[in-house]
């Protein structure tokens, strides 16, 4: 879950990471007041899930309160990159000598963390990897032993911090990592990480990725993060339901068991998509190991809500749960979703008692349904009735 920059700014806060303040506000009006509480000159900034924000007019600095009103009727609406502005944070202005970069990530690759360090900040990241990657240094953290001082002076010192700086900005480094570990998050980044006029290293700006994982258990309270109202509503109803889907832009909808499975068959859909008028994959939906009938029964829900979704390619392997059961499970949910049920259904299953399965199947006889004998022939057939 990607959080807003004043829900990172939050964050940041409680762990010590020095911040500025900040006001949340969705009015102008709520704009001007928070201005005059601040006091001083502001900064206006839209609160939006993507970056380019200030090249797209969503970042304003105002004097005063009349300014800041100003500024929040310009900004208030405004479309960033798809994205629907409808809250802004009005912060503390800064005197700003000098910018700076830091993140620290989950490195999949490797099994680690990476921490990316710049003195040379502002700037959109991958915009600096490209132009100046001498500038940029990547160290890599041992999960086990996180960010110590140390740690964060070797990082500092990498990232080209003269002395002196580098030992006021590795303080910071280590309160973002307890941010990073305290929080079970898979990105911590501040663009920019800037020093005052004054001297001080703050803060000015952050983006924070939470794992979605750790949150139900972990992390209860992430769920007060979340944004009801931006929340893709096909994604909401599957997770209500425990499926782990995400919707794609494409016209075949997709059920299997295990993620590998799952990324494999929308390879595969996409690749006969080209033969079909360029259909794609419109989903990932993993049912995981337990295909029971109401399982299959919410999977097949979701999909068919899908206005895009045409056909749907349902690609099974029957391990610990047989195909007799994912068989039962298909025949049930149909049952089950009765005259919800009007897109056609290619089944390919294979793995335990996969005979008996395309028995049931071929014996319920459903109008609807299709049974492929191989992943690619099922795939090829959901392509084809969806460009149909």
């Amino acid at each position: 879950m990607d959080l807003y920059e004043y829900q990172a700014r939050d964050l940041f806060e409680k762990y010590g990471v020095p911040v500025l303040a900040g006001i949340v506000a969705d009015t102008p009006e709520e704009v001007k007041a928070a201005a005059e509480k601040l006091g001083g000159v502001v900064v206006v900034k839209a609160q939006v899930k993507t970056g380019g924000r200030g090249k797209a007019g969503g970042v304003k600095v105002a004097k005063n309160p009349d300014e800041a009103y100003e500024a929040a009727k310009a900004i208030l609406g405004l479309d960033i990159k798809g994205h629907i502005v409808k809250r802004v944070m009005v912060a503390a202005g800064a005197r700003i000598a000098r910018e700076f970069y830091f993140s620290v990530l989950l490195d999949r690759s490797n099994r680690s963390y990476l921490s990316l360090a710049s003195v040379e900040g502002g700037m959109e990241i991958e915009q600096l990897a490209v132009e100046k990657p001498e500038a940029l240094a990547r160290v890599e953290v041992n999960p086990l032993e996180g960010i110590t001082l140390d740690k964060a002076l070797e990082i500092a010192q990498a990232g080209g911090f003269e002395p002196g700086l580098a030992e006021k900005v590795a303080d910071v480094f280590v309160k973002l990592f307890e941010v990073y570990k305290g929080e079970d998050a898979t990105l911590v980044e501040v663009n920019p990480l800037v020093q005052t006029e004054e001297g001080d290293i703050i803060a000015l700006d952050g983006k924070v990725t939470l794992d979605d994982n750790a949150s139900e258990v972990r992390h209860p309270e992430h769920e007060e993060l979340a944004d009801k109202a931006t929340e893709n509503p096909l994604e909401a109803k599957a997770k209500e339901s425990g499926l782990n889907y995400v919707k794609l832009d494409g016209q075949v909808g997709i059920i299997g068991n295990g993620a590998g499975l799952v990324m494999s068959t929308l390879d595969v859909v996409a690749y006969a998509g080209e033969n079909h008028g360029g259909v794609k994959p419109a989903n990932f939906l993993d049912i995981g190991g337990g295909a029971n009938a109401q399982v299959m029964a919410s999977g097949l829900d979701v999909i068919l809500n899908d206005e895009q979704v045409k056909s749907v390619f349902v690609n099974v392997f029957g391990g610990i749960t047989s195909c007799v059961a994912v068989a039962e499970g298909i025949v049930k949910a149909l049952e089950i979703l009765g005259d919800a049920a009007t897109k056609p259904l290619v089944v390919r299953l294979d793995g335990n008692q996969v005979d008996e399965g395309r028995a049931i199947l071929a014996a319920a006889n459903h109008p609807l349904v299709t049974l492929a004998a191989t992943m690619d022939e099922g795939a090829d057939k959901a392509a084809e009735l969806a460009n149909a």
